[in-house]
């Protein structure tokens, strides 16, 4: 049994940045790939970014690109998206996500376990 617990979100206004991290159980963390996903209220939940197995490959929404980093920590077990430049419409519920497979998707579908979620609200 895998668990994912993520940690970070908060109240930020505008332009600022947070530190999302998302913690998981089990001997097995480094060999599979991340991801990252957010649901704002009233919509689907949305891709936000994914890393490899490595760290070596990632992959951002456009929405975010430039403004978002993932990385990973495979000693700590821990995956992290920093969050520079916010803006009011990246406010949603924050999940990681672990894809049995060592390369990323950006398909929901392709993640089998999933944190509970952090609530990031952006302040205009």
């Amino acid at each position: 049994q895998v668990q994912l617990v993520e940690s970070g979100g908060g109240l930020v206004q505008a332009g600022g940045s947070l530190r999302l991290s998302c913690a998981a159980s089990g001997r097995t963390f480094s060999s599979y790939a991340m991801g990252w996903f957010r649901q704002a209220p009233g919509k689907e939940r949305e891709f936000v970014a994914a890393i490899s197995w490595s760290g070596a490959s990632t992959y951002y929404a456009d929405s975010v690109k430039g403004r978002f980093t993932i990385s990973r920590d495979n000693a700590k077990n821990t995956v992290y998206l920093q969050s520079n430049s916010l803006k009011p419409e990246d406010t949603a519920v924050y999940y990681c996500a672990r894809r049995p497979r060592g390369g990323w998707s950006a398909n929901q579908a392709d993640y089998d376990y999933w944190g509970q979620g952090t609530q990031v609200t952006v302040s205009s």
